[in-house]
């Protein structure tokens, strides 16, 4: 038996598969802001659903982890997580091993083997939600990188003191600027064409240094009331390039089980 968990800044997801092929069972519940109350509520939460059978646990984690990716090393959303040593803690604890990922590289993996990518060998993911980021899928693995993906960071303007991707689309950013949730504002409001525009030269830029055969958009400023994916793709169209096509670029089909199913790809990989 194998437990996936996907931490959020705000929930966090838990996934059973009994076999390496499905999910067999999942489980929410808030994410506690404290680390050490955070940890035995995992602690708890495996035991209950897992027993004595438990083969293995992916967790995916918000934020930049270690090098060796065993800890926290920042995570915006739960500042009390920083510098834990998550993946061995839980080993400690639960006596089997632990994988820890990024939790959007987790979403991408799992994107590109068993939701919208599949079937791609080079796919990007792209989150644009309260934060935004992205993960480099190839021949359905995450790939390599020494401090993992952080895409929201590029620069888009000239000079170091430039606006990053993510302080111009997220819903962080958009709710600071409106006062209000984005999605309260409707799916007429004329932001979300400029936001589109926005996020296709963000879009250009991850096909120039990534080169994928496809890109995957997901997160909650693509809703329904967000940004329009089609507008997105028309603004694409119209920057410049080298590249003589442009890749495939479709929506994310897992919602919010897309981490719980990458972490089970990885976990179906290691114990091959």
């Amino acid at each position: 038996m194998f437990v996936m968990i996907d931490i959020g800044g705000t929930r966090t997801r838990f996934g059973r598969a009994d076999n390496s092929d499905a999910l067999a069972f999942v489980e929410i519940f808030q994410t506690p802001r404290d680390y050490s109350k955070g940890l035995r509520a995992l602690i708890e939460a495996v035991k209950k659903i897992a027993g004595a059978k438990l083969r293995g646990v992916a967790v995916g984690a918000p934020g930049v982890l270690s090098q060796d990716k065993r800890q926290i090393v920042n995570a915006l959303n739960l500042p009390r997580w920083n510098g834990a040593a998550l993946a061995d803690d839980l080993e400690a604890a639960l006596g089997t091993q632990v994988i820890l990922e990024n939790d959007t590289a987790l979403v991408g993996l799992g994107e590109a083997t068993v939701g919208a990518g599949k079937g791609a060998a080079v796919v990007a993911y792209v989150t644009v939600s309260t934060g935004v980021n992205g993960a480099r899928i190839v021949e359905g693995a995450i790939d390599r990188a020494a401090f993992g993906f952080e895409i929201g960071e590029q620069l888009l303007g000239g000079g170091a003191n430039a606006n990053t991707l993510g302080e111009l689309v997220s819903g962080r950013a958009i709710e600071a600027r409106f006062g209000a949730p984005p999605a309260s504002l409707g799916k007429e409001h004329p932001v979300w064409e400029d936001l589109a525009e926005i996020v296709a030269v963000g879009l250009h830029n991850t096909i120039a240094y990534w080169s994928p055969e496809r890109i995957v958009v997901g997160g909650s400023m693509m809703g329904v009331a967000g940004i329009p994916l089609e507008r997105v793709n028309v603004h694409l169209e119209r920057v410049k390039r080298v590249n003589p096509a442009l890749p495939e670029i479709v929506s994310a089909s897992l919602g919010d089980l897309g981490g719980l199913w990458g972490g089970l790809a990885c976990l179906r990989a290691h114990s091959t």
